[in-house]
């Protein structure tokens, strides 16, 4: 029996919903900080009719939807395979289709935020530029390793639908060399970087909250997963 079918065949109803009384009550707090930072100017300027505010929590929400989405995919495919029953073979593809463009949205909202609000962080404007210049050089380096060593099918999850994918070894090469989760912990640094070079309070708030969310989403939805597809806790018996 492969480890997704073992995985499947022990299953128990409390591993669907591991972590996630943990995942709401953090997000809570973090949703009431975000509403708190982000006033609303009287004279606020509008890009496509959303001010400042309207395009941060746009990329908020947009970043939760995408976030409980991912949760629940994950979880239903690895305990129940649920997305491949529903659509065969065209599985992982349907699944593709629906987190790429929530994906492609979130430096997309963070920039829209960032140009309708340039300038309102008040700080020196070049020491901006130059670090917001120098925060994309990181995050750069790890989405190119991300596409050239770990893969983009790895990068959506592909783990958790097919068992070859789940058998590789964790990556170590680039970006992965220097930290074993560069998406999270260098990748995002270039919403920092999109905030700090259009010097917007708005687009650093939406940064921050999607950068420190994504770690809610790696302790309480991805790790506990990783832990039963890599057989960390079989090593730990083990030992």
């Amino acid at each position: 029996m492969n480890r997704l079918d073992q995985i499947r065949s022990q299953t128990r109803p409390a591993w669907i919903f591991e972590g996630q009384a943990q995942h709401l009550g953090i997000l809570f707090f973090m949703l009431a900080g975000v509403y708190h930072l982000l006033p609303e100017p009287t004279d606020a300027h509008r890009i496509l009719l959303l001010t400042p505010r309207g395009w941060a929590l746009t990329s908020v929400w947009l970043a939760v939807a995408h976030q409980v989405v991912v949760a629940i995919g994950f979880r239903t495919e690895l305990h129940l395979h649920l997305l491949t029953r529903l659509f065969g073979d065209k599985a992982f593809a349907t699944w593709a289709m629906i987190f790429l463009p929530l994906l492609a949205l979130r430096p997309l909202t963070v920039l829209a935020a960032g140009l309708s609000d340039t300038g309102s962080l008040g700080l020196w404007r070049p020491g901006e530029i130059v670090i917001g210049a120098a925060l994309l050089i990181p995050a750069g380096y790890a989405l190119w390793s991300t596409f050239r060593y770990f893969t983009l099918e790895r990068a959506l999850g592909a783990d958790h639908f097919y068992d070859e994918i789940a058998e590789m070894p964790m990556e170590t090469r680039g970006a992965f060399g220097w930290t074993p989760n560069a998406m999270y912990g260098l990748a995002f640094l270039g919403l920092w970087g999109i905030a700090l070079l259009c010097g917007s309070w708005a687009a650093l708030v939406a940064a921050a909250f999607q950068h420190a969310y994504i770690w809610v989403h790696m302790y309480t939805v991805e790790g506990p997963d990783m832990r039963r597809i890599y057989g960390v806790e079989d090593k730990a018996a083990e030992d």
